[in-house]
């Protein structure tokens, strides 16, 4: 008898420990950050864990957490929107001109900008895919025209840069609600932008995660020629992705414009870059092909509580950006560990 050789046995069958599983998820490293973070300012600032202190920080974790979310999935996507921030003062600067200033509906007004923003989305796509220049570039260019025209167009109606008078508005107090709003939880008064940034970080991840346009987001991130080789509209996924931080932008911005009743030519400029440090903190990669919805929230928790906790500690404010240089360098030797690490183990 001769003996039988053995086969070769294929990698893809052998079975995965629980402890590499979850090491390899993007968002691990952030939610231990996370906690981290929570404990440290609970210790150092006795107002941080108040009431009045959770719902503060939540709020504003909340607002960064819709636009990080929504940068993530374009991150994956492989590409940046660096118009995101400014978008935000764009869309509530346009209901407030065109309500205050020349009497349209504010219902009709909040549509008409989310449709606005979702084609200026669109075209962002379309200009990096038909031209093949970086999104960096585009987006940057967008940044530009959109900050230049919340600037002179407002003084040129107004005389000024920011729009008041929001409150006398008919139906105002319709609108305010659904964006501006809160909830009695116990003795906190939870922001209504919490919930749309829950509904926000499960929509998202379920597409990521439960549907084709996921694995889509997934392939043109990672390689694209090869994901347009195989069938996938990378054309459409990218449309898609530039709508989707469009229309996060919007939403953050009615969150924004009602929430103060005040639109301001400076609303969200230089916070594009605030998110991309969010999604980066989450576990999402620069050059694209992996990351997460719950990681990019989770790095804008980071944020809202750092932002919160620095006041609540009687610190200077300037040592918050100090932090924000320190966790995204942090972040990527942290995330690059995990990654070498999840590769090696089984």
């Amino acid at each position: 008898m001769t003996a039988t050789a053995a086969l070769p046995s294929d990698e893809r069958l052998n079975s995965t420990s629980r402890r590499t599983r979850v090491i390899r998820r993007p968002e691990v490293g952030a939610f231990g950050a996370a906690l981290a973070v929570l404990v440290f300012f609970a210790v150092v600032a006795e107002q941080f864990l108040t009431a009045e202190g959770v719902g503060t920080w939540l709020n504003s974790a909340s607002r960064f957490g819709i636009m990080a979310v929504a940068v993530a999935l374009l991150m994956i996507g492989g590409e940046f929107d660096l118009s995101a921030g400014v978008m935000t003062g764009a869309t509530g600067l346009f209901v407030g001109v065109v309500t205050t200033g020349y009497g349209l509906n504010i219902w009709l007004a909040v549509v008409v900008a989310l449709v606005v923003a979702l084609g200026i989305g669109a075209l962002n796509a379309v200009i990096v895919m038909r031209t093949g220049l970086p999104s960096f570039i585009v987006t940057l260019g967008t940044f530009f025209v959109l900050q230049g025209l919340d600037l002179a167009l407002v003084k040129l109606v107004y005389g000024q840069v920011a729009i008041q008078g929001l409150r006398d508005v008919p139906y105002y107090g319709s609108v305010q609600p659904w964006f501006g709003g809160s909830l009695s939880i116990g003795n906190a008064r939870i922001a209504v932008s919490v919930l749309w940034a829950l509904l926000v970080i499960a929509l998202a991840t379920y597409i990521l995660l439960r549907t084709r346009a996921g694995n889509w987001i997934f392939a043109v991130g990672g390689a694209q020629i090869s994901a347009r080789q195989t069938g996938v509209p990378v054309l459409r996924t990218k449309i898609g992705l530039f709508m989707g931080t469009a229309g996060a932008g919007w939403l953050v911005g009615m969150i924004s414009l009602f929430q103060s009743s005040t639109a301001q030519s400076s609303t969200g400029v230089g916070d594009e870059f605030i998110y991309i440090i969010c999604a980066v903190v989450g576990g999402c990669l620069l050059t694209g092909g992996y990351g997460s919805a719950v990681g990019a929230a989770l790095g804008a928790l980071i944020y809202g509580m750092t932002r919160q906790g620095v006041v609540y500690a009687g610190w200077d404010s300037n040592w918050l950006y100090v932090f924000l240089g320190v966790m995204l360098l942090v972040a990527v030797l942290i995330n690059n560990w995990i990654r070498t690490k999840a590769a090696l183990a089984k």
